[in-house]
């Protein structure tokens, strides 16, 4: 399903910037994390709480078409808020990877499946492995695959 409804810009002004200006470019500006060079996707989903439309810029973690959204928020003793809003909406998800964004369908991954992707998703961001000692909590890798 579509993601509609009232949009809520994050409470971070880096973030809100970063996600108007990637969609307005049709992703060629505010492509990578900050000044990185590490390039970034914007998911769309549903607040839990709230039904409103979020926005978020995460790690572009792709392979054989589907992203990784590592809710690492830094190492951080709790997941981020919005990994609840996955585990909620599941199917009420977008991408956008470039110029459009696109429906996916989100699940949480274990095992062998999440340890291939976490090695991915270090590659692609390194520090992901640091987050993981500096917390004891498992942190979840949800997977977004192209309705």
């Amino acid at each position: 399903m579509p993601v509609t409804g009232e949009y809520e810009p994050s409470p971070a002004q880096w973030v809100r910037d970063q996600v108007e200006e990637y969609e307005a470019s049709g992703g060629t500006k505010a492509n990578t994390l900050r000044d990185s060079g590490i390039p970034i996707i914007i998911f769309t989903t549903l607040g839990n709480k709230s039904g409103k439309v979020r926005k978020v810029a995460v790690m572009r973690v792709e392979h054989d078409g589907e992203y990784a959204l590592v809710a690492s928020k830094g190492g951080a003793p709790t997941h981020p808020v919005w990994y609840y809003n996955l585990v909620a909406n599941p199917d009420h998800v977008a991408i956008q990877d470039g110029p459009a964004p696109f429906d996916v369908v989100v699940r949480e991954v274990s095992g062998d499946e999440k340890a291939a992707w976490w090695e991915r998703a270090v590659a692609v961001y390194p520090p992901y492995a640091e987050y993981q000692t500096k917390t004891d909590r498992e942190i979840p890798v949800l997977i977004a695959k192209r309705k």
